[in-house]
């Protein structure tokens, strides 16, 4: 065996030991490298005479060949073998049963939602959808709540293009709006039972959706829910206030020992005004009285502004948060929670 087939059985055997591509290139740069065997064979020919350049040369180029061969076989080998090595990870047994999603639900504020429909729906409520972007008229202004009111105050909110500068148009602060809207239409159906002096039929309505107020923090939300109600028709007391709203308290939280408290405040479009807090008489929150709706005998002024006569219609109007009703309901302490659309928390209402 001369010398150069020594070198090609060197050169096989090396890249047969290589594991790997990095190792197959290593090996490759010992023979075909700038400083490889083959390398330095070819500069040592300058010392050669001419007739045994061209018989050197050309048995070199032989060794070279065959080195590259066995180059290219071993690198096509180490593909093939990670190749098989991946389908064998990947491999698919047809025969397993599938993979299924994930069952999804509702959200609990969404959740909370639908069952206070349910419930007001049972007392012979409607329910009123309207814009979530409205005029200053219907946010404040027909809510007794003119421009000059310190009460605008307690409703700092976004303002949006539309309107004009004395009536912007704004991301409505509270559903409240729809009492009017929802009246207003109301009054148009009955305008020529009413113009007769004939009866006219109760409104009772409640308004549940999206509102907006510049605040943010562990019990509020930029973004959050309301939910309003109205009854108004010609013999309509501050009791029927206290019987609905209580019955709706202890359907909701299934608790018939629910204790409510109607506590004099301030609003301006009810008067009389009450804030309503309620306490349980067992679980965790035993004994604490908690806030949850606002309240009140509708004031003579939004009853005009609905385009009936407040001599004649008298009624009450509620407010409450969906929110914190869910947060109560399921024992969460920070609103944000809700809305921050991690599903790992959300996941335990379905």
């Amino acid at each position: 065996m001369n010398e150069l087939d020594a070198l090609v059985d060197s050169a096989r055997a090396a890249f047969a030991q290589a594991a790997t591509p990095t190792d197959l290139e290593n090996a490759k740069a010992q023979y075909l490298g700038k400083s490889g065997r083959i390398t330095e064979l070819m500069k040592g020919m300058a010392a050669l005479p001419v007739e045994e350049k061209k018989t050197r040369g050309a048995a070199i180029n032989v060794a070279k060949q065959a080195i590259e061969a066995a180059l290219t076989e071993r690198r096509q080998a180490l593909a093939d073998a990670e190749l098989e090595a991946q389908l064998k990870a990947e491999a698919l047994d047809v025969s397993l049963p599938g993979r299924q999603r994930g069952q999804g639900g509702l959200h609990p504020v969404s959740l909370t939602l639908e069952r206070i429909e349910v419930i007001f729906g049972s007392q012979g409520f409607e329910v009123a959808e309207g814009p979530e972007i409205e005029s200053d008229w219907f946010n404040f202004t027909a809510l007794n709540t003119p421009e000059d009111h310190p009460a605008r105050s307690m409703h700092d909110t976004f303002y949006v293009e539309g309107g004009s500068a004395k009536a912007p148009n704004l991301l409505r602060t509270h559903t409240s709006p729809m009492q009017i809207r929802h009246a207003v239409q109301h009054v148009k159906r009955y305008r020529a039972a009413l113009d007769a002096g004939q009866p006219m039929p109760e409104i009772r309505v409640i308004a549940p959706g999206r509102t907006y107020r510049v605040d943010s923090d562990a019990t509020h939300s930029p973004m959050f829910h309301q939910c309003e109600g109205l009854w108004i028709g010609e013999n309509v007391s501050f009791k029927d206030l206290k019987v609905v709203f209580t019955d709706f308290c202890r359907t909701f939280f299934e608790s018939d020992d629910l204790v409510l408290r109607f506590r004099p405040s301030f609003f301006p479009f009810t008067e009389p005004s009450a804030e309503i807090d309620i306490q349980f008489q067992s679980g965790p929150l035993a004994g604490r009285w908690l806030e949850v709706a606002g309240s009140g005998q509708v004031h003579p002024n939004v009853v005009r502004n609905m385009g009936l006569d407040p001599e004649r219609f008298i009624g009450f109007a509620f407010g409450m948060g969906p929110d914190r009703l869910t947060m109560l309901r399921y024992g969460v302490n920070d609103l944000r929670l809700f809305f921050d659309g991690d599903v790992r928390f959300l996941s335990q209402f379905r």
